[in-house]
């Protein structure tokens, strides 16, 4: 009787090791197989955007403004008028140069016939020598004259031209700084700031890059992965601080010829079209900036990996249910899951839920699943 005992005690402590099923004892997880697609990396960064073309507006000339000619604000197009100098002066002043010009031109001519005369009455002997080269330097003295005032008349000209102010671009106008009937100082670096023109369609966004985003770029375009935007317009795309989604697409325009002393960052620039006039000068925004070249990603939810300190890692199990310590290095976010860079060659099983109860070399009861994909979280 104690014999039979006894071995009914052993079985069951035997049969402990077990559930029911025959699985090794211990809690219940789920896995998964990373998902592998082959993915285009996109680097985020944030900057502002700012005009192609940004102009102070200065009078070329003083005088007194006669007329402001536009709307505060307004959309203006290359070569429309904005201000109205009194031009009467540089008229009297045109008008004195054009009448020095015909006085000038009289002399001239007068010259050229002397020395005409004087030509044929040297070769009749008829006067000096000296006379004659008299007569050919008078010619002389007075084309210059002439080519003197005529400089002179063309300056007027100009002067009297300054004195309409035209839009050097075309763009948006910010409000007049001066009013009609004031004096304006102009043609000099102190010259009366009258408005500022900015320039709107395309337009520009700047943003910064660590050195570090310098250098993968420059080893991805030696590795003929991803060609340098110095050299390349590669797709960018942005949202505004209102919006969700990267809506509207640019290219790169620009990559600095260094990086900044003080923040080590290096400078770039995307160009976007902007006939809606949305973007303007200061906006900031969030860029994305093609970062790789298509390749196979594996990926994970980001529930699935744990910290150890500094080290990253995941659970995987073995064929033998048997749950196993594996350090990864981690890349970005793409579209929800996390870029896994190092650790997994995308066959392991992986815990995705229930990872709280797995320890290393534990065994665990698996429950399968598909591999994660955004449309599954």
């Amino acid at each position: 009787m104690a014999l039979g005992f006894s071995l009914l005690l052993l079985a069951a402590c035997e049969d402990s090791g077990q559930e029911g099923n025959g699985q090794p004892a211990g809690p219940t997880v789920t896995v998964a197989k990373p998902t592998v697609r082959e993915i285009i990396e996109w680097d985020e960064y944030t900057g502002r955007f700012r005009a192609i073309e940004s102009v102070e507006i200065k009078a070329r000339v003083s005088g007194y403004l006669d007329r402001v000619a536009f709307e505060d604000g307004a959309i203006i197009q290359q070569g429309a008028i904005l201000f109205q100098i009194d031009p009467r002066p540089f008229e009297a002043t045109l008008a004195r140069a054009r009448a020095e010009v015909k006085s000038a031109a009289a002399v001239l001519e007068n010259a050229i016939a002397e020395a005409e005369r004087g030509a044929s009455l040297l070769s009749r002997q008829t006067i000096s020598q000296e006379d004659a080269d008299r007569r050919v330097r008078s010619r002389r003295q007075a084309e210059a004259a002439l080519e003197a005032v005529k400089a002179i008349e063309r300056a007027a000209e100009l002067d009297l031209e300054f004195a309409t102010i035209r839009a050097p671009v075309s763009g948006r106008l910010s409000d007049t700084r001066v009013t009609t009937g004031n004096l304006i100082q102009g043609g000099s670096a102190s010259a009366t700031l009258l408005t500022t023109l900015v320039s709107m369609d395309p337009i520009y966004f700047e943003f910064t890059g660590s050195e570090a985003d310098y250098l993968k770029y420059v080893r991805l375009n030696a590795s003929g992965d991803r060609p340098s935007s110095r050299d390349a317009s590669n797709p960018v795309r942005l949202r505004l601080m209102d919006e969700k989604e990267f809506l509207h697409e640019g290219h790169m325009s620009f990559v600095d010829n260094s990086l900044d002393f003080s923040t080590g960052t290096m400078r770039g620039r995307a160009t976007f079209d902007n006939p809606g006039g949305l973007f303007i000068p200061g906006i900031f925004g969030r860029l994305r900036l093609l970062g790789s070249g298509a390749y196979k990603a594996i990926m994970l939810p980001d529930d699935a990996i744990l910290s150890d300190q500094t080290q990253k890692f995941v659970w995987v199990v073995d064929d033998g249910n048997v749950a196993r310590y594996r350090p990864v290095v981690l890349g970005g976010l793409y579209d929800g899951l996390r870029i896994i860079r190092e650790g997994l060659s995308g066959d392991e099983r992986v815990i995705i839920r229930g990872i709280q109860f797995a320890f290393a070399d534990a065994p665990v009861n698996v429950n399968e699943a598909a591999a994660p994909s955004p449309e599954r979280q």
